[in-house]
């Protein structure tokens, strides 16, 4: 089922997440949800809580990236934490679903190596670098209550304001399912 996605301005993008224990109900239904709803809004990633969910859940599919046979990664990541972030940084223009028509440069770290739990809840630990780390880091940042506009300097922010005051009352166009805060 494809879910709408929290716009900016929803509390629940400003929570840090809760952790998910093993007997969430209808968690494998919610983790398809949350790939079928990606899928539609043209995401490369989604975390929970932009679908209204304040739990430690975030998926990543950047096989639209594939570049000279070098496969993407897909990947669900339960309970996550970042071990070590590494590697010069590099600047990249991202973009977010609950912020949808912004996309602004942001330096992140080349990689990251981060432990979770895969939908067996079995723990996992890897290494990912470029585009993975980076769309990684965005995810993390969402089940920590940042947004990637929280990266950017004041003035940036400044510059910002009255389309981010737009996207929270809902006065935009989208492509995808959305929902707004102050909207029923």
């Amino acid at each position: 089922m494809i879910l709408p996605v929290r716009a900016y301005g929803d509390p629940i993008l400003r929570k840090i997440c809760r952790e998910v224990i093993p007997n969430f109900e209808n968690l494998s239904q919610l983790i398809n949800n949350m790939y079928e709803t990606m899928y539609s809004s043209n995401g490369v990633g989604l975390a929970a809580p932009q679908i209204g969910y304040d739990i430690r859940i975030f998926i990543i599919d950047t096989n639209m990236f594939e570049d000279k046979g070098k496969k993407g990664v897909k990947r669900t990541f339960i309970n996550p934490t970042i071990i070590e972030e590494s590697g010069k940084e590099w600047e990249f223009e991202e973009g977010c679903l609950s912020i949808p028509k912004i996309r602004e440069n942001i330096k992140r770290p080349a990689k990251v190596e981060i432990e979770y739990q895969n939908e067996n809840f079995d723990w996992v630990c890897e290494t990912f670098d470029n585009l993975e780390a980076r769309v990684i880091q965005h995810e993390y940042d969402h089940i920590e209550g940042i947004l990637f506009i929280d990266h950017l300097s004041p003035f940036k922010k400044q510059l910002l304001k009255g389309k981010l005051i737009n996207i929270s009352k809902g006065k935009i166009d989208v492509d995808y399912k959305m929902k707004f805060y102050n909207s029923k």
